[in-house]
């Protein structure tokens, strides 16, 4: 197990040896997904990026081509039918090979610079899944959509009460996990329904929980969004199923 010692503080990224594997879902993504990899890659704790395109529409699948060239440290995989984030995901975390797995998103919203943050706790062997936090409050946020932090909010206070877990953000993109955790975990969902059933599945195994402040730098529609209220309706759904009706 990788691990800080007691007297260690973890101020940086740079502070940590490579232990994670940082698994991108990318659909659509041809404006960003190359300089969000590099930023990915200049980071001291990752160990490999698994990037896998959704059957990209745009030139997205171009874009990434050159970084089949830093194999084995990049894998790059690509679905020729589009199945959803998700779906994505589930792809990505069959081939993580490092001790501990990070989402991250194929933009700028979340920043790779604050892997250290999400770590910390772990590396610390108090933890064994963290939740980086948008609305904890330490972190810069960009002003947005009103509505979507009151939709998010509502959902992970739906799910809490259904986990008993008290969580601030359910729907954050940041989780990390210990490899054998998610090994312990069947996925299903295809689409966001993936942020409530791994947020479900996860309480239901007890593990070591922690939640930890991150910065946001939200986008909008035009600059590429594509979470939606069906989706939100469609993650309430997942709540009740996968705390209520699933075994």
């Amino acid at each position: 197990m990788i691990q800080l010692q007691p007297a260690q503080e973890t101020r940086s990224n740079a502070d940590i040896p490579p232990c994670l594997s940082a698994v991108v879902p990318v659909y659509n993504e041809e404006r960003t997904v190359a300089e969000l990899i590099h930023r990915v890659l200049e980071q001291r704790p990752v160990q490999e990026v698994v990037i896998v395109d959704d059957a990209s529409k745009d030139n997205t699948w171009t874009v990434l081509q050159p970084f089949a060239e830093l194999a084995p440290r990049v894998r790059l995989i690509r679905h020729e039918i589009n199945q959803g984030k998700g779906a994505a995901l589930r792809t990505g975390f069959q081939h993580a090979t490092a001790p501990i797995v990070i989402i991250q998103d194929a933009d700028f919203e979340y920043d790779p610079a604050e892997y250290f943050l999400v770590l910390k706790p772990i590396l610390a062997g108090k933890a064994d899944v963290v939740f980086g936090s948008r609305f904890l409050g330490s972190g810069s946020h960009r002003v947005l959509y009103y509505w979507h932090s009151v939709g998010n909010r509502w959902l992970t206070m739906l799910s809490n009460m259904a986990t008993n877990l008290n969580l601030t953000d359910m729907e954050t993109c940041y989780k990390v996990f210990r490899r054998e955790v998610l090994q312990r975990i069947a996925l299903e969902e295809n689409r966001f329904g993936f942020e409530p059933e791994i947020t479900a599945k996860v309480a239901r195994l007890k593990v070591p929980i922690y939640e930890v402040a991150i910065s946001y730098y939200g986008r909008t529609y035009e600059e590429g969004k594509k979470i939606g209220w069906r989706d939100g309706l469609w993650a309430l759904w997942c709540i009740l199923k996968y705390n209520f009706f699933h075994r």
